[in-house]
């Protein structure tokens, strides 16, 4: 591979001339070469021509840059992710994976449902997985980025021991404009720690194989404390004059009995010493409480975001109800 790749960066750098016309900081790269290669032991010639080909982007820039209109209401993001095309989409992968899910399902602990749900969330089952390549997102955010600089050479070099340690195509490996990759978007540390190699070909491939990415989404949630059998949340009613929580932190930092303790009312009955905490979604009169439990917190490991906890949690209702799921 390593010649493979060196002999590319020469044929390309002859046919273009300015490809070494980057906006980065040279300083840095050669630093980031030299700690690697004292590090890792990789060889700070091979990692030189990488970075020869890795492409500056503005765009990547452009996009992480790009600040918020404004905060979005819980239903319109709830509108994003449970509209009926999502949940047909994710019918349609449950049906054509429902023996692998089932099987993933038994191994791990981790509901189908769920495992679905970020797949459909992240990538609408893979139909959008990014175009940028790895390499250039990395090392354009890694040396170009200064906020974020620190965080995605770090990621720069887990994609470097990724690649190391599985053969693959540095140049042709695509994901987001922050790197993230395949159906359930890992970033290159969560691909080394996370991902599996379900098919038993050798590598995870997290771009083409919804085994496989079914497998890591699944291991993901079960490294990061899932518990199976027990719900993601409970719905509260709350007493009068209730504090209007903000959707952040996020770790739980009561138990149901001090939850109810409080005034709440659960609508199931948990344990006492079921730890939870206490969110308030407003949008409808009065607003919404519920007590995000473990599996809640563990979904907050994907994307630290209690929507995005709460809209993987409700898709996943959907497609539960709407799909084969319904019979299991």
């Amino acid at each position: 591979m390593k010649k493979v790749l060196r002999g590319l960066v020469a044929a390309s750098l002859f046919a273009s001339p300015s490809l070494m016309a980057y906006e980065r900081d040279e300083d840095l790269v050669e630093a980031w070469i030299n700690e690697v290669s004292t590090t890792h032991g990789i060889d700070a010639t091979y990692l030189r021509d990488l970075m020869d080909e890795a492409k500056y982007q503005q765009s990547i820039i452009d996009a992480i840059s790009r600040p918020a209109e404004r905060v979005l209401t819980w239903s319109e993001y709830r509108n994003i992710f449970i509209e009926q095309a999502r949940i047909d989409g994710g019918v349609e992968f449950i049906e054509r994976n429902l023996d692998t899910l089932k099987r993933i399902e038994a191994e791990t602990g981790v509901s189908a449902e769920y495992i679905v749900a970020i797949i459909g969330v992240e990538t609408r089952y893979g139909r959008i997985m990014g175009n940028y390549r790895v390499i250039d997102a990395l090392s354009t955010l890694g040396f170009s980025y200064p906020r974020r600089s620190s965080f995605f050479k770090k990621e720069l070099t887990e994609f470097v021991l990724m690649i190391e340690e599985t053969g693959l195509d540095p140049l042709s490996l695509k994901g987001s404009y922050a790197g993230a990759m395949g159906l359930g978007q890992f970033i290159p540390s969560s691909y080394r720690a996370y991902s599996k190699d379900d098919t038993g070909d050798g590598v995870a491939d997290l771009w083409t194989s919804e085994q496989d990415a079914i497998a890591s989404v699944a291991n993901y949630f079960k490294r990061h404390g899932w518990k199976a059998g027990e719900p993601v949340l409970v719905s509260l009613t709350a007493p009068e004059n209730a504090e209007e929580y903000p959707r952040s932190p996020l770790a739980l930092d009561r138990t149901m009995a001090e939850v109810e303790a409080m005034g709440y009312r659960p609508d199931a009955v948990l344990a006492a010493d079921t730890k939870a905490r206490i969110f308030f979604f407003a949008d409808n009169p009065g607003g919404e409480y519920v007590a995000g439990l473990q599996n809640f917190y563990t979904i907050t490991r994907y994307n630290h975001s209690s929507y995005y906890a709460l809209a993987v949690h409700q898709l996943a209702e959907n497609l539960r109800e709407q799909s084969v799921l319904s019979a299991q």
